[in-house]
């Protein structure tokens, strides 16, 4: 399971470390090798990258590749939005390949649509989602009578 809380984690490092976080490179590579069935060592990180590409794409955030590019590493609490943070939380989750998520209003600084968007794109994945968000419980007056 892995958890995405409301104000994400940023690990110092690049940005493909902010993605296959909590795993190491080499840990990410021997999994996507697994992933696409690959045998060939010297292959992994090309189909890493491509594959951490195509989750930006997905989560619309493949324009942090272009601007940062793969090795850069800025303070990224300072670089990015924290709607920007949270859709990175949900990539390291889906680029993980993970089975399982939960969160805790860790969409809030995202739009209603990219909120949906992120949910499909995990559902689609096979990845079950759990949410707890903040709200108010109210209970008829005649309860506390």
């Amino acid at each position: 399971m892995f958890h995405v809380p409301q104000s994400p984690y940023t690990s110092l490092g690049t940005l493909r470390d902010q993605i296959i976080y909590p795993l190491s490179r080499e840990e990410a590579e021997m999994k996507i090798l697994s992933l696409y069935k690959a045998s060939n060592r010297s292959s992994a990180p090309e189909l890493l990258d491509d594959h951490l590409k195509t989750v930006l794409v997905n989560v619309r955030l493949v324009y942090l590749l272009e601007r940062e590019g793969w090795d850069s590493t800025p303070n990224w609490e300072d670089v990015l939005s924290l709607g920007e943070q949270q859709r990175l939380g949900m990539v390291a989750c889906s680029s993980t390949i993970q089975n399982s998520a939960s969160s805790t209003s860790a969409q809030s600084a995202t739009s209603v649509d990219v909120e949906e968007h992120l949910y499909r794109l995990a559902t689609n994945m096979g990845i079950t989602v759990i949410t707890s968000s903040q709200g108010l419980l109210l209970y008829p007056s005649t309860l506390w009578s």
